[in-house]
């Protein structure tokens, strides 16, 4: 497993920064669509997942809350792993041992990939939007509010 990063760099805010924040924010309207930042007469578009992020740490800022950001290691421990699943870790030990995802051994400790694992969470969340979703059209379906 490689070494994080010792490099550390702290902003802090001032209440001008939490106003511009939350105006950046009430423009956006949502975490939907892509951001786009003009520079020197060029525009780029952010991609969205990078563009969620900022609006996380814009609503962080608009709300005078810490916010950390870190990034995850290349491999994860099981118990690592199942914290960023929000399941227990003999959960996630179920869905190794049956292959629902990748791990690998260190010794006798399992490692899992931490691409696996935003793999498999955003797997889990397409499944419970579709479920949502179909739940729904049953509502509409049967007329119920």
């Amino acid at each position: 497993m490689s070494a994080a990063p010792t490099t550390t760099h702290r902003v802090m805010t001032t209440v001008r920064d939490a106003e511009q924040a939350r105006a950046v924010l009430a423009e956006l309207g949502g975490p939907e669509g892509s951001l786009v930042v003009e520079h020197s007469g060029r525009s780029t578009v952010i991609p969205s997942e990078l563009g969620r992020m900022i609006q996380r740490l814009l609503d962080a800022v608009a709300h005078g809350e810490t916010i950390t950001v870190s990034r995850l290691p290349k491999e994860l421990t099981t118990s690592a792993a199942a914290a960023l699943l929000d399941i227990s870790r003999p959960t996630l030990m179920k869905m190794i041992e049956s292959g629902q995802i990748a791990s690998h051994k260190v010794g006798s400790h399992h490692r899992l990939l931490a691409s696996d694992v935003m793999a498999a969470k955003m797997a889990r969340r397409t499944r419970e939007l579709a479920a949502f979703d179909a739940l729904r059209e049953l509502d509409d379906e049967l007329g119920l509010d």
